[in-house]
């Protein structure tokens, strides 16, 4: 095979065009302000940035081989509506499962909706009409985030992958998320029935969120008012499904009940944090997902890998950004904490222009909107600088870059996006070489391929940025 080759490329860039801490200018100044606002000493940046080209499925080779043994491999993106993120996560996904042996893939999704994805996939033979009825079934806001045609020809591919496989050796998909506590403790009712403790247990918890109809927003705001306040019974519940099985369940269901279980306890503690402290209902969601993330591992065996699909938000590493300011963390610092940074291999993703889906408002019809060419001085439009096309960029050939170990302006667009108003409030400052293990820079994206579906769930919305 011939060799592909790599690109190193020197940029000369003026200070007043590229935003960075510490060109005359306090942290506190610059927030995610534009670089306009940056200062004007005139001195001259010199960037060398080596990169790959990234044109198909064979250009993966190198970072197939970068990501060596890692036993997490975490995918981001910059946005939740851009085709080319999904495509892009969903080749590697196939490589690290069959050249790998990589175990499942786990989504910032919620656990009820993936828990029957993982099922598809594990069943007989589908065909992809099936599977896009299946994510139909994906109906809380933002409904396009995994009910996409994306996504289900990922899933049509996992189902055909699977085919043949022992049942021990089938590739799963799960769902990392909190929101949906209604939708758990459904779930778990008909495991319950046979065991009196259990059914008192769950009975209690559906009896204290009963009156507030599953609808989130009504159980925040009785909480913030003091005329609510389910804890007791969360509590009590997961730690009689955690008795039963002495905190290691030994069968796939006993698991199942658990997680159900976990994502009422902490989906309450969420939600009551959410009116008081966008900081604590932050870390209290990726501090589930992260111990979700850990439970797969743990119950897959000592050798088991995963794949994790987040926003770059949740998996590039907050201790990198100016999220540690605020006391915020992120998946991506917690798996490196607790598993080694040798262990863990994080890939950010991000593009210079192109069109997403997103809402202009939570709970807001979705839309195509145009991603405008990213502001002077920011990480993407440094990118485009040195070469308007797709890329593959390692950290480890940054780290000798005294300019790259300052913060940089880097795009994060949620569910809810305002093109006018990104450069106030859409770029988070992060040392990038240190934030991801590598970046995919796409110049051009476009919007993402939503299944039509009705939206029937609306919980409260994250704030950092708007819906990551």
């Amino acid at each position: 095979m011939k060799k592909r080759k790599s690109h190193r490329t020197t940029l000369s860039l003026v200070c007043i065009g590229l935003w960075l801490w510490g060109c005359n200018q306090t942290p506190a100044q610059e927030g995610t302000k534009p670089a306009a606002a940056a200062a004007r000493s005139g001195k001259a940046v010199t960037l060398t940035i080596p990169n790959h080209p990234l044109r198909d499925a064979r250009d993966l080779d190198v970072l197939l081989q970068q990501i060596g043994d890692a036993r997490l491999v975490l995918l981001g993106e910059a946005s939740h509506g851009t085709a080319e993120y999904y495509n892009w996560r969903a080749a590697i996904t196939k490589r690290l499962m069959q050249e790998k042996g990589f175990d499942f893939v786990a989504v910032e999704g919620e656990w009820a909706d993936s828990y029957r994805v993982n099922q598809f996939i594990k069943g007989p033979r589908r065909d992809s009409t099936q599977a896009v009825a299946l994510l139909e079934q994906y109906n809380r806001w933002p409904t396009w985030m995994w009910g996409n045609y994306e996504v289900a020809s990922l899933v049509n591919w996992l189902n055909g992958y699977n085919q043949g496989k022992p049942a021990g050796e089938k590739v799963g998909f799960f769902g990392l998320d909190v929101y949906c506590l209604w939708e758990s403790m459904t779930e778990l009712m008909p495991y319950v029935k046979n065991n009196p403790e259990l059914v008192k247990a769950a009975r209690q918890v559906n009896q204290c969120f009963q009156p507030f109809s599953a609808d989130a927003m009504q159980y925040a705001e009785a909480v913030a008012n003091a005329s609510a306040n389910c804890r007791t019974e969360t509590n009590r519940l997961w730690k009689a499904i955690q008795s039963q099985s002495g905190g290691a369940a030994q069968t796939e269901a006993q698991f199942v009940a658990e997680q159900n279980a976990l994502v009422a306890l902490n989906g309450e503690r969420y939600y009551r944090a959410a009116v008081s402290s966008n900081t604590e209902s932050w870390n209290v969601r990726d501090h589930h997902m992260a111990q979700t993330l850990t439970r797969l591992l743990n119950f897959h065996g000592p050798n088991s890998k995963a794949i994790v699909w987040e926003h770059n938000t949740h998996v590039g590493d907050a201790r990198y950004t100016d999220m540690a300011s605020s006391g915020e963390v992120n998946v991506g610092q917690l798996v490196r904490k607790e598993y080694g940074e040798e262990n863990v291999y994080i890939v950010g993703f991000g593009s210079y222009q192109g069109t997403v889906i997103a809402g202009s408002s939570w709970g807001a019809p979705m839309k195509t909107m145009t991603v405008p060419p990213a502001v002077p001085g920011s990480w993407e439009q440094i990118l485009h600088q040195l070469r308007p096309t797709d890329k593959i960029i390692f950290s480890k050939d940054l780290r000798d870059q005294k300019t790259l170990s300052r913060p940089v302006g880097h795009r994060a667009i949620g569910v809810v996006y305002n093109p006018k108003l990104e450069h106030m409030d859409n770029y988070v400052p992060s040392v990038m070489p240190r934030r991801y293990d590598a970046f995919i820079f796409i110049d051009k994206t476009t919007a993402l391929h939503p299944i039509q579906s009705i939206t029937v769930r609306n919980e409260p919305p994250d704030l950092y940025p708007s819906g990551t």
